[in-house]
């Protein structure tokens, strides 16, 4: 839709639920979840729609993308090895790679300005908190400490 709300229309049309898009940085593409097929994957179509491709396909449920700055890569939560995980991936869905590999759940990455390092959830400690790590899943750190329930990270512009 237009920024004053005028003109929407739907970019999918099917009977499962899309959910969570993503917009690339460069604004010709749209990363989102589905669940067409029995269980949530991540895909990717054109900003008109156009040319939805599933970019992840197993048995375990992967969802919440985040485009990298640059967008060459695409950071999401997946249960494939048993416990929710952040994961990255080429544009392509190439090169999908295990980050976080904690025992508890993470989730809702969010990639750093530059590129450089991603925030997500965690509730590794028991409930959720901020963490931080570099975009290469090393330096995880713990940025809030509190008993109330912290997500949905987000940076300030550079």
């Amino acid at each position: 839709m237009n920024a004053d709300g005028s003109n929407q229309t739907p970019l999918t049309n099917n009977r499962a639920n899309d959910w969570h898009p993503a917009w690339s940085p460069d604004g010709t593409r749209i990363a989102f979840t589905s669940d067409r097929h029995g269980n949530l994957e991540v895909y990717v179509m054109n900003a008109d729609g156009s040319n939805q491709t599933p970019l992840t396909n197993n048995r375990a449920n992967d969802w919440y993308p985040a485009w990298s700055p640059d967008g060459t890569r695409i950071a999401f939560t997946s249960d494939r090895d048993g416990a929710w995980e952040i994961y990255v991936m080429n544009a392509d869905g190439s090169n999908q790679i295990c980050l976080t590999n904690s025992p508890g759940l993470d989730f809702y990455p969010a990639w750093s300005p530059d590129g450089t390092r991603i925030a997500f959830v965690s509730k590794r400690d028991g409930n959720g908190e901020i963490y931080v790590m570099n975009a290469d899943g090393t330096n995880q750190a713990c940025l809030t400490n509190n008993p109330g329930y912290d997500e949905r990270p987000s940076w300030s512009p550079l």
